[in-house]
């Protein structure tokens, strides 16, 4: 044991098959966290407290400003060297309402101690100190192109947050936090209000910094197959011994509770042609109150889904019954140092507010008098059990998120960072009380008699943006007509110094210190292809041989290639609603409990496969996809047929409910959505996959939903007969294609219940047609009014006779990491800019978050001209190499590596396509990179743009576009 630690606890975590120790480090008394296992993709991360006292957002400005360079790692982006240069798994920093964490994850033993050190120097001794430009770059500058030119405000955080508070939802969840924690940290926002930040001054947020970040404030969480003594070694000599205690006073305080239930309407701004009427938003929140308390923690979970989440739930289905909202859902917030539980109405009017609140009452008086439903409650039970037994977050490793749940116990009680992780043992503690009536009592005392609760109320306004805009606009001239002429001179000269130092780059003395790993740490062999075929009477059964804690991933695939434009839309109602209708064995209510009792989730998934070797072609598939542990085997295939076969599409009430709901549900999704709605409609030109995609899930899929809703009562019955014939059309013996993942014991299992599934599938051997597609031109924008843009340039380079290759997946990096990084992030002001490409030859340019728009696209223009003039040393090719290859590496869950496998077979990619591709990364030169300069223009040549976004802002650029919509 270090002589420079204490070991506080040390405690078995059985659900996790890990140890936790809890360490302090003497002299500082740095927490330091660490759970050990056998798992290769360890993680690390340093956090802070960091309660803000206002809303100048400088808890994350500062997130940002860290990692723009520090004393041992000088350059301007250490960052974005580390991405570049790095086979991380998991890379970040992340500012919540009361903490800021930089977590780093990975599978290599030196990458993960390179990581941990430029992340170490990166928050202790950071540049913003020597460097003004850093805080003015992420945080906030004025700007003017000349004497002559507008003022104006530019940053990264300041143009992120006007994206942010472009979202109702965030806007919402923004006032919740408000009404029920005035008087503490919550009531602040700490991402930074952009009507706020630009009062924030440098020495402030350096004070912030100074405070806040010292080893005596500081979270230290180490997870996996990690040798501790060395770690705890460097940690001390490297770091901690060189700073004394320091009493930080950053003690996140409780709220007082109220006497008496608050009430609070705040406008949110819609487009100016925009309807008002349904677009309220209603909620109820109650502060449910510590979150030390384990069994809360868990049981709300069970409880929004018994109350709110499942099909049929009592309070959804009286709060839509009553015509109060299109949509309702609910969330509980668990990691703070008070939780909350809302319930939110969308698509409804400000003066049904009243009526909302009554009928929550009302019903939950109902429910707790008679009993909540106790099957729901033990299927909820049995759902949760399910996740902490599969442990599956999809790409984010396990240890993260674990972590990160660490930090719900470990930052208000620094001796519990264990507690919420023995989630088997609380649930079968909860499971055990439920027949004695546990949740008619949690749901009387902490929501119904609870008076620590607000109604908050989102009211639409009619161009609340524009009204802000001309604001800001008028506030800067102001500003602008008070300076004096040597001021203004001041600075025009300091934007363009702040320009070209921000394009200049680091010395190369510099860029040299930041480590990085080797071409002789990369594997050269790609990985390998999870997939055996089998034939089965005919029917082709994939098997994925993989390690699964016993749970096979059963999936039922269903190839609809041949399906039309017409029948699309369809096709996609069926996917979300088959499972949310009565059957002929079970209510919607009854079918959903039955299925979590027996299995981890019975999900319906449309998806487009790229077809290798044919350009023009790809596949379309429906897919069942069930996971279930091995005794639950007849349960679950008796309940996935039971849905595919036996649904009735009859209940005109409940499916004109389920239209209405996926509508709203599909519009709240939209603003946070913008970047990949403009990409996918900016390659509908020439891009069959993306035209059957934005048909079945884009833009053009929720106006045939609002379409439907309109004139529901002259549609219905096409809808039920469609929705009835493509369960016949769809799922039939000559279309299916079994898929299973798990150990070699499953395949007896899947072949079982390929012989009993197939006889009781259709006969029926229909043809759609095929989805007719014409290339033609994008030029189009779709506005709303949210205060920034998402940009998207397309184009074919196939179609111009070019070929794909590895190149393209470096390329992705340097243009996300460097030219786009600068020009569009760094200087434009943008939250992100990225490229994707694809072996189908279709290419794409996109902005996140982005206050411009033609400057946006010139960038994108000029891109060939970029790589033209390309050069990097062996190192810096190296480095991008590696980046790129970490994208390629990155670990995959069982069920992913499943689906893997199953993605390769629909698309015909076999090893030696991955393989070839892999040597052409590993392989590339700086010449293999300016050779894409011709692909890339002949791609932006034919300038197929959509522009999402501000709806003044598309206006004044109107000449850019043959067609301008509202988004909505």
């Amino acid at each position: 044991m270090n002589k420079a630690y204490e070991l506080l606890k040390e405690e078995k975590l059985e659900g996790l098959d890990s140890l936790g120790f809890i360490f302090e480090h003497k002299k500082t008394k740095a927490r330091i966290c660490f759970i050990s296992n056998d798992d290769d993709n360890k993680v690390f991360y340093v956090g802070f407290r960091t309660p803000p006292k206002d809303s100048t957002g400088v808890a994350h400005i500062v997130e940002h400003t860290v990692l723009c360079g520090s004393d041992k790692y000088p350059v301007k982006d250490p960052f974005v060297e580390l991405v570049k240069g790095s086979l991380n798994t998991f890379l970040n920093a992340i500012t919540y309402p009361d903490k800021t964490v930089y977590p780093i994850a990975s599978t290599n033993d030196n990458d993960y101690m390179n990581l941990i050190d430029v992340y170490m120097d990166a928050v202790f001794h950071p540049n913003i100190y020597k460097y003004r430009e850093i805080f003015e770059q992420e945080g906030w500058h004025y700007e003017m192109e000349d004497e002559n030119s507008e003022l104006t405000i530019n940053g990264v955080v300041y143009n992120e947050m006007k994206g942010a508070y472009s979202s109702p939802d965030d806007v919402l969840n923004r006032q919740i936090l408000n009404s029920l924690f005035p008087d503490t940290t919550y009531a602040i926002e700490s991402g930074g209000d952009p009507k706020v930040i630009p009062s924030l001054t440098y020495e402030d947020f350096l004070a912030f910094h100074s405070k806040y970040y010292h080893p005596s404030n500081s979270y230290i969480y180490i997870y996996g197959n990690v040798d501790i003594d060395d770690l705890l070694e460097y940690l001390d000599t490297k770091y901690l011994r060189y700073y004394d205690y320091l009493e930080v006073d950053s003690e996140i305080k409780m709220q007082k509770p109220f006497d008496k239930p608050v009430e609070k309407t705040v406008d949110y701004s819609i487009a100016e042609d925009q309807e008002i009427e349904n677009n309220a938003y209603l909620s109820y929140n109650v502060c449910i109150g510590d979150v030390l308390d384990p069994n809360m923690y868990r049981a709300f979970d069970i409880l929004n889904y018994a109350l709110v989440s499942a099909p049929g739930a009592p309070l959804y289905q009286a709060l839509i019954d009553a015509n109060i909202a299109e949509d309702v859902e609910c969330s509980f917030e668990s990691s703070q140092r008070q939780m909350f539980f809302s319930i939110v109405a969308r698509g409804a009017n400000e003066e049904d507010k009243d009526r909302f609140v009554e009928i929550i009452d009302t019903t939950l008086e109902k429910e707790i008098k008679k009993g909540i439903d106790k099957k729901t409650l033990f299927a909820s039970i049995n759902g949760e059990q399910f996740r902490a037994r599969e442990l599956d977050f999809g790409s984010a490793p396990k240890g993260l998120i674990i972590g990160l749940q660490l930090l719900d116990s470990w930052l208000y009680d620094k001796n519990q960072p264990f507690l919420h992780l023995h989630s088997v043992e609380v649930l079968e503690k909860i499971k055990s009380r439920v027949e004695n009536g546990l949740f008619d009592y949690i749901a009387d005392v902490y929501l119904l008699s609870n008076n620590h609760k607000s109604i908050v109320t989102l009211r639409p306004k009619q161009g609340l943006t524009g009204a802000d805009d001309e604001e800001l606009k008028k506030h800067l001239a102001e500003v602008k007509s008070k300076l004096s002429r040597e001021e203004i001179k001041q600075i025009v000269e300091h934007t363009a110094y702040l320009k070209e130092y921000q394009e200049t780059p680091s010395p190369k003395k510099d860029l040299e210190k930041i480590p990085m790993l080797s071409r002789l740490d990369l594997r050269r062999e790609a990985r390998p292809i999870d997939l055996a075929v089998h034939d089965e009477d005919g029917t082709t059964l994939l098997h994925h041989k993989v390690s699964t804690n016993g749970i096979h991933y059963f999936n039922m695939v269903f190839d609809i290639s041949d399906v039309s434009a017409e029948w699309l839309p369809y096709v996609s109602m069926l996917e979300r609603f088959i499972g949310l209708l009565d059957t002929e064995h079970f209510t919607y209510t009854d079918f959903t409990n039955e299925m979590y009792l027996h299995t981890g989730g019975i999900t319906t998934n449309t998806a487009i496969y790229e077809v290798f070797g044919s350009p023009d072609e790809c596949k379309v598939t429906f897919e069942v996809r069930s996971k279930f542990i091995y005794d639950e085997a007849d349960a679950a295939k008796d309940l996935a047929l039971e849905m595919l076969l036996h649904t009735d599409f009859s209940d005109e009430k409940r499916l004109k409910e389920l239209i209405t709901a996926e509508k709203s549900h599909m519009e709240s999704n939209i603003s946070s959505r913008g970047n990949m709605i403009a990409a996918t409609r900016a390659r509908c030109g020439f891009s069959k996959k993306a035209a059957i995609s934005e048909a079945g899930s884009g833009i053009s899929f929720y106006r045939f939903l609002v379409d439907l809703e309109e004139n529901f009562d002259s549609r219905k019955d096409e809808v039920i007969s469609k929705l009835n014939l493509l369960t016949k059309y769809i799922f039939s013996k000559s279309r299916l294609i079994v898929s299973s993942t798990g150990k070699t014991e499953v395949l007896s299992q899947a072949k079982r219940l390929v012989a009993e599934i197939k006889p009781l599938l259709s006969d029926e051997r229909y043809d759609f047609g095929g989805f007719q597609f014409k290339e033609h031109e994008v030029k189009e924008a779709l506005k709303d009014a949210s205060q920034i843009q998402y940009v998207a340039m397309a184009g074919d380079f196939r179609k111009a006779g070019y070929e794909y290759n590895g190149a393209f997946k470096i390329l992705n990096t340097i243009l996300g990491y460097d030219y786009f990084w600068i020009k569009v992030r760094v200087q434009g002001g943008a939250y992100g800019c990225s490229m994707n490409s694809s072996r189908q030859g279709d290419l794409v340019f996109v902005s996140y978050r982005d206050p411009n728009l033609t400057e946006t696209l010139k960038v994108f223009e000029e891109t060939g001209d970029y790589l033209r003039n390309f050069d990097a040393d062996d190192r810096d090719m190296t480095k991008y190499i590696i980046g790129t290859v970490s994208g390629m590496d990155t670990p995959l869950t069982p069920s992913q590596r499943g689906l893997r496998g199953l993605n390769c077979y629909m698309s015909g990619t076999k090893y030696e396509d991955l393989q070839k591709v892999r040597n052409e990364v590993l392989d590339a030169t700086v010449e293999d990179i300016r050779a894409l300069a011709a692909p890339i223009d002949a791609a932006v040549a034919q300038h197929h743009v959509c522009v999402v976004g501000n709806e003044n802002v598309i206006n004044q650029n109107s000449n850019l576009f043959d067609s301008i919509e509202n988004l909505y």
